[in-house]
């Protein structure tokens, strides 16, 4: 029996992308639960492209966990599209992770063994009950979307190469291409430039950008580099698990990183 689709976006699925409320997450490390994101609330709209930025240890990755429906929280909603992801069961949230939501990160998670086209085409060959197994010509039309992708993100010709093959990034732009296979509402990308070199990292920031102003992709990017954050049109820090600062940068075009700076001196962070 095939598993269910996903649930379809509900009336919210009009206004922001992504509505988290309330959120509180622990671990339980020793005797005690230690507590790693507290009463953590954020939206993001569609066509928005939002930073959280904090010091190592933060909470950050929890947050992108919780946000994609890896970790259940202990308290709190996170609704994309209208669902509450949580409040799906096991199978239809990573049903729903599969095709609602693109991740990307930082050490590009690309199968070695598979070439680059093979790992675009990956979310959409495993994916079960989207209806592309049962499909007449479902091969033909992945590929079409594979080919469009990569032409797009300028990596044509680099389809039959492996990622060992290719620079970083080029194996990050691969990444981003997985993302989009399916057209998410949502992209959650951690720290998707901290293994490139300036001029890779410049170009994955300028397209992470291009895609919310050409396609009103949505993205929210976890980082501790301020370059990173600079690109975005709000920046939410991050402090000991709580958002403790919004600093609102609007959509811009030189990504100055003094603004940023400048409010992070002043909050002491």
């Amino acid at each position: 029996m095939s598993a269910a689709p996903p649930p379809a976006a509900g009336p919210a699925a009009s206004g922001p992308v992504l509505v988290a409320t309330g959120l509180d997450k622990s671990f339980r490390i020793s005797r005690e639960p230690r507590p790693v994101l507290q009463d953590v609330s954020l939206t993001v709209g569609r066509g928005e492209l939002v930073a959280v930025m904090g010091p190592s240890g933060c909470g950050k990755s929890t947050l992108l966990h919780v946000l994609g429906g890896i970790e259940p929280p202990d308290r709190g909603t996170v609704l994309i599209a209208g669902v509450d992801v949580a409040a799906l069961d096991d199978r239809r949230r990573a049903e729903f992770r599969r095709q609602r939501i693109g991740f990307v990160f930082q050490f590009f998670n690309l199968l070695p063994s598979l070439t680059a086209a093979q790992n675009v085409s990956l979310p959409l060959e495993l994916a079960e009950g989207a209806g592309w197994r049962r499909r007449r010509g479902r091969d033909g039309a992945i590929q079409r979307r594979v080919q469009e992708l990569m032409a797009a993100l300028g990596l044509r010709g680099l389809q039959g190469h492996r990622p060992d093959e290719i620079s970083g990034g080029e194996r990050q732009r691969v990444a981003i291409a997985r993302a989009l296979l399916t057209r998410p509402d949502l992209i959650l990308a951690d720290e998707p430039t901290g293994t490139l070199d300036h001029r890779a990292a410049g170009e994955v920031l300028d397209l992470l950008l291009q895609l919310t102003e050409q396609q009103a992709q949505s993205i929210l990017v976890v980082t501790h580099d301020l370059r990173t954050a600079a690109y975005a049109d709000r920046v939410l820090l991050m402090q000991d698990g709580r958002l403790v600062e919004e600093v609102r940068l609007g959509r811009r075009v030189d990504h100055d990183t003094k603004p940023l700076l400048a409010r992070l001196a002043a909050i002491g962070l």
